[in-house]
């Protein structure tokens, strides 16, 4: 059966019985355990915290017309669900600080047994405390049928991503974020040393881990690849990048800064996602309402376009609303 329809039908002794059949233990809440690098984690999430702030995006309010007014409002979600790999306490403060700036009321951690002590550890020192030692796609079940978050977020391996793309009728998620991926372009002079290094190190990340050198920008921008690596000509290369997650120009900034370091965002389309989204920003964990106001005059205005479409399209009714 369908973990996630099942969990969808029958609710928490679903999530029991499948965590208890996949994981081997029940659904609980994670209790703090290991030894974490707190001062590592604090510095990573200082830095997450001032790169996402800056992101705020801008109110705008408009008079388009006279006695015609519009406004664009950003407003926090209330709830996020987060969905943490195997002990990945560095994706945790990627997902939960920015929803933390955001404004966000309650955040919802999920993550296997296997490595929950370690996330709740870290969850505490960013003052959260709703963590829940669930893993694979019965954790998104829970997520977005039992805590009912407003937005499911977080990177996991197949089973996950499917979990979350079968979740999406029902609530929003930021985007199936899969095997990683890293392609060096190696340019010009670049060091092919430096190029093995970074696929080394995307390929801890699992057997499944795209890890690719390429010789031109066109072979790396066919690929829309997660991670972007210049090499060699690498600062006339990029300002003309257009389909890539994240860019690391030059010897000096390799991927892993950019996983655990700078503060820029590691939650990345991965799957060729990255022609069409961007990776998790501020505004993942905010929604924009529009609100219109207009004055007699200004109804006045806009009457006659709607009365004329409104006869084109069909809808009298619609012209009917706007004659006071």
């Amino acid at each position: 059966m369908n973990v996630v329809a099942d969990v969808k039908a029958r609710g928490e002794e679903a999530v029991r019985e499948w965590a208890l059949r996949l994981d081997g233990v029940e659904p609980a809440r994670a209790q703090p355990s290991g030894d974490l690098p707190e001062d590592a984690v604090l510095a990573l999430a200082g830095r997450v915290r001032r790169w996402h702030a800056a992101q705020r995006p801008a109110d705008v309010r408009l008079e388009v017309e006279p006695g015609v007014e519009l406004e664009r409002r950003w407003i926090a979600l209330d709830s996020v669900g987060i969905y943490v790999p195997r002990g990945l306490v560095s994706t945790l403060v990627m997902c939960a600080v920015p929803a933390q700036v955001a404004g966000v009321r309650r955040i919802v951690v999920c993550t296997p047994p296997a490595g929950a002590g370690l996330v709740a550890r870290a969850a505490g020192l960013l003052g959260l405390d709703e963590v829940w030692a669930i893993g694979g796609a019965q954790a998104i079940g829970y997520l977005a049928y039992i805590a009912r978050v407003d937005k499911i977020v977080g990177p996991g391996g197949p089973y996950v991503n499917e979990a979350k793309l079968a979740v999406a009728r029902d609530v929003a998620i930021d985007l199936p974020a899969g095997p990683s991926e890293v392609v060096v372009v190696l340019g010009e002079g670049g060091d092919r040393r430096l190029a093995e290094l970074e696929l080394a190190a995307q390929a801890e990340h699992g057997h499944e881990a795209v890890c690719t050198i390429v010789e031109t920008l066109d072979e790396a921008e066919a690929l829309a690849p997660e991670h972007l690596v210049l090499l060699g000509d690498a600062e006339a290369l990029a300002p003309q990048v257009r389909n890539a997650g994240a860019v690391f120009v030059g010897a000096w900034s390799p991927v892993p800064s950019g996983d655990l370091g700078t503060g820029a965002n590691h939650v990345l389309p991965t799957g060729g996602w990255a022609r069409s989204v961007g990776g998790l920003g501020l505004e993942t964990f905010m929604k924009p309402i529009t609100t219109q106001r207009l004055t007699r005059e200004g109804l006045e205005r806009v009457r006659p376009t709607v009365e004329a479409l409104a006869a084109v399209e069909g809808l009298p009714a619609h012209a009917e609303a706007v004659r006071r």
